[in-house]
Formats: structure tokens, sequence, C-alpha cells
């Protein structure tokens, strides 16, 4: 399939887990893409990777929290590519604490990348994107749905990305700008593996977050996200699609 021939995609958090393997599958269908990321050698890796493939990419190094970083990065994306059909969002960071014991540092370090990132991202690309008709995919995450013990703060950073999105598919939707987001669980990736528990949790309680089947790769959520950014997702605008084995079922 070639559903993005001619088509840019700006995919954040790009050097590792689902935002490379969003990189990877995209521009295995055509896409140009834009590979951003805060580290400069992963996102590079990516980029060599698609290139290896056969693929178009370009790699830039940017702390989605950063404002003048972000502004500069959409701008260098169409200064190099000429315009964005799709943004995908898949910056994050994950940490588990005591409710009680998170240091407002630590909880505002996590909304700061995975609320504000996505905001910022979004914010400058829309008038772009609005350009193109194109179209969002942002990161929620099943822990917008559901509890996730130990994880107060990533929590209400993904239902505030979740709650943004639908908000950004009935502002722009009659513009022709479409945006929903993905919610994964139990996913392998880096960000996931091995995580720092508190002292004292009870890893019985992860059986809540964990699929039937166990976990899958990040090529299942890229795959989904190809869907929602084709024209195979033209009527789907504002959902929220869980990509987690039944997890919540």
């Amino acid at each position: 399939m070639k559903r993005f021939e001619g088509k840019v995609a700006l995919i954040t958090g790009a050097g590792s887990g689902i935002g490379r393997a969003a990189a990877l599958r995209l521009a295995s269908e055509g896409a140009r893409v834009f590979c951003v990321d805060l580290s400069a050698p992963d996102v590079e890796e990516t980029k060599a990777q698609i290139e290896a493939a056969g693929g178009r990419a370009e790699a830039h190094a940017c702390d989605v929290s950063d404002e003048a970083a972000v502004r500069a990065c959409v701008q260098a994306c169409v200064d190099v590519c000429g315009r964005i059909d799709h943004l995908s969002n898949m910056a994050g960071i994950l940490r588990f604490d005591h409710f009680h014991e998170i240091a407002l540092a630590d909880f505002r370090r996590i909304v700061e990348v995975n609320l504000y990132g996505t905001f910022l991202m979004c914010r400058e690309a829309i008038p772009h994107l609005l350009a193109t008709k194109g179209n969002i995919v942002n990161a929620a995450s099943t822990s917008a749905l559901a509890g996730l013990p130990w994880g107060g703060a990533y929590s209400a950073s993904k239902g505030a990305v979740l709650a943004m999105t639908r908000t950004l598919a009935v502002e722009y939707g009659r513009a022709g700008l479409r945006a929903n987001c993905v919610c994964p669980g139990d996913i392998a990736t880096p960000m996931s593996k091995a995580p720092r528990m508190p002292k004292g949790a009870d890893f019985s309680w992860m059986a809540r977050c964990s699929s039937l089947n166990g976990p899958m790769g990040p090529e299942v959520v890229a795959g989904v996200i190809a869907m929602l950014a084709s024209g195979d997702g033209a009527h789907i605008n504002g959902e929220d699609i869980r990509v987690d084995g039944a997890t919540l079922s």
C-alpha cells in the first residue's frame, strides 16, 4: 500500500518505541517522515532505518516541552518538506510513585512532556494541517480510561490529552482537520521496560494493566496510527482507539 504517497508526516518520539514504529510504517507506505525526538542519536537511527528500506526521512532533535524549540521544529519541517499532512504526538515519559509521595517537580515534568508537548505541537502544526486538510493522532493511554496504580501523574497527563483531542476534533472538524487518539496498553517499548516501582508496590495489581495474551510490540499501535492518518480513517474523528489486547474488557 502507498496510502501516504506525496504526504509529509511529522512524528514526535520517533527515536524509539511507538514513535519509531509509526515513522517506519508511514514511510513504508510512501510518506516523507520528519522524525522528531529529544535524543539526536536515536532519531538519526530511525532516519537511517527508513532510508535503508528505501524511504524518505528527516531527523530533528527537539524537546517538545520547549515552546521555542517546538515552533522552530514545525517551521523546519515546513521549510524542508514543504507541508505537513499528518502529526503524530508519540513523545512521552512515564514514572510510578505512591500518589502521596509524588514530588511536584516530577509531576510537572510528566505534564510538561506528555501534555504541554502535545499541546505545543498541535498548536504550531494546526495552521499547516488546515491548509492540507490533514490530521492528528495523539498518544493517550488506557490509563486515561481506567486507574493505573502508582501512575497518578502519567494518568492525569494522558486523560488531559484525550480531552484536548476531542476538543480539537469538534473545533476544527468542519474545516477538514481530524484529530484522534490511540490508547495503547501493555505495549513493549523502552519506556515501559522494567520501570522503577515505588517501595511496597504490589505487582499483582498490575494484572489490571496486562492484556490477555501478553505484551505486543509497538508495530501493532503503528498500524492503527497509519489507518487513522490515511483515507481509511476519513470518517473517524474525536475517537480514542484502544490497542490493548482486551485489557479493559
